[in-house]
């Protein structure tokens, strides 16, 4: 059974960094997709990055990718034989980062930052950034 997991977030100070982990069981497939979202009420969820199988890794335009001066940095390392550490790390937070972070899987060679197509969730987490 799949299980994901989630930790961290909670309260923190615009300017800071933050980091949220996602303890993901392993999915019994050989192309898996994982990847960030977060979503306020009323809103869709929204597709923040991706990383997949062979380690390729895609953010959504909205958020651009480290090294482009983008401050979402997405990673994952295998933690044993059955577990796969999933991480975001957010620099410079910013008070519209408040939001519920979710982690997310899917089965397939197709890895792009797109909340409808992954079936799979962790329990979601609340960050709120204050000012």
């Amino acid at each position: 059974q799949v299980h994901l997991v989630q930790s961290g977030g909670g309260s923190v100070e615009a300017g800071t960094s933050l980091t949220l982990s996602c303890a993901v069981s392993k999915i019994p497939a050989d192309e898996v997709c994982l990847g960030w979202f977060r979503q306020t009420p009323g809103k869709r969820r929204e597709g923040l990055a991706t990383i997949g199988h062979d380690g390729s890794i895609k953010y959504d335009d909205s958020v651009n990718g480290r090294g482009t001066n983008g401050r979402f940095t997405i990673s994952q390392e295998d933690t044993g034989n059955t577990l796969s550490l999933l991480t975001l790390q957010v620099d410079n937070v910013k008070p519209e980062d408040t939001s519920r972070y979710f982690c997310g899987a899917r089965v397939g060679l197709w890895c792009r930052p797109d909340a409808e197509k992954f079936i799979y969730w962790g329990q979601g987490i609340q960050v709120n950034v204050s000012s």
